[in-house]
């Protein structure tokens, strides 16, 4: 998941010239998935499924401790957590963040669905070669 997920992040990084916030790029890969996931699964169901990904995510490393989910399923606190840690470890924390999020994805809707979904998102994004059986539910790769 991983893999996958820093996959997403260099396609959005790369794919953004006009990047000049300092937001991650995990944060605008979620945001893009956003209105998808809404539509499959409702504003709440978003929401409950990324903050369980934070809470995952947490559980690895304390770098997004800061970060909360808000009511319509943005990330907060996004800040704090920069000034606080260094990049190199924020940024690993958000690639588990969103591949928190896609392994519950697949885990929910199974990997065909997150596929087609993720490729509605990013039809440019090479998608070939992506294993989800090689690691644990909680791989740490």
């Amino acid at each position: 998941m991983r893999n996958f997920a820093k996959v997403l992040i260099v396609h959005e990084t790369v794919g953004d010239e006009s990047s000049q916030t300092k937001t991650p790029a995990a944060f605008h890969v979620c945001e893009k998935l956003r209105p998808h996931l809404a539509t499959l699964m409702g504003n709440g169901g978003f929401r409950a499924l990324l903050s369980r990904a934070l809470a995952l995510a947490n559980a690895e490393g304390p770098g997004l401790r800061a970060m909360h989910v808000k009511s319509d399923g943005s990330i907060e606190g996004l800040q704090e957590p920069n000034a606080q840690l260094d990049p190199d470890e924020f940024f690993e924390g958000t690639v588990v963040l969103l591949a928190q999020l896609l392994g519950l994805l697949v885990a929910f809707i199974g990997e065909k669905l997150t596929l087609r979904l993720v490729r509605e998102v990013w039809p440019k994004v090479p998608l070939n070669n992506l294993d989800f059986s090689e690691g644990g539910k909680n791989e740490k790769a």
